[in-house]
């Protein structure tokens, strides 16, 4: 064990852990952080999808130290009150069914229209292709995306 400081949602963050323990648990079990799920723990469904500078990673097999002087964004870092344009979006279009792929969905969506203000219906299912849900509300999902993009 070893302090490690990250900086999370703009704020810097110490905790004792191991160097390799995966991001997700540090956000989850150390920060209290628990709006990223555990989904498979093999970075094949995208439920635990968190922003590192900018960029999504799959946060069960990313090792803290791997964050370290970077910046951390996750879903509670969106938005204090629920209100960024993507998750207006997922309200509007009525994406949620059981909710558990949510934030690794927005956390992906956020960052195909950080780089593509307009995508095209192709490039959102393209770059949201490795985020699962269980519920197959895809159709919605799709939607969503397209509703921020002329918002945002």
């Amino acid at each position: 064990m070893q302090g490690i400081t990250i900086r999370v949602n703009g704020q810097s963050q110490s905790v004792n852990v191991d160097a390799m323990t995966p991001v997700l648990w540090v956000l989850r079990e150390h920060l209290g952080l628990t709006g990223t799920k555990y989904g498979c723990g093999k970075a094949l469904c995208g439920s635990c999808t968190i922003h590192l500078n900018g960029t999504p990673i799959r946060s069960c097999v990313t090792p803290v130290s791997a964050c370290m002087g970077g910046e951390i964004t996750t879903i509670e870092g969106l938005s204090e009150n629920s209100d960024h344009p993507v998750q207006k979006a997922w309200v509007e279009a009525q994406v949620p069914q059981c909710g558990y792929c949510q934030s690794g969905q927005i956390m992906q969506a956020v960052s195909l229209l950080d780089n593509n203000a307009n995508p095209s219906k192709e490039d959102i299912k393209s770059h949201m292709s490795g985020n699962l849900c269980r519920c197959a509300a895809y159709m919605r999902i799709i939607k969503a995306v397209e509703i921020a993009s002329k918002t945002s």
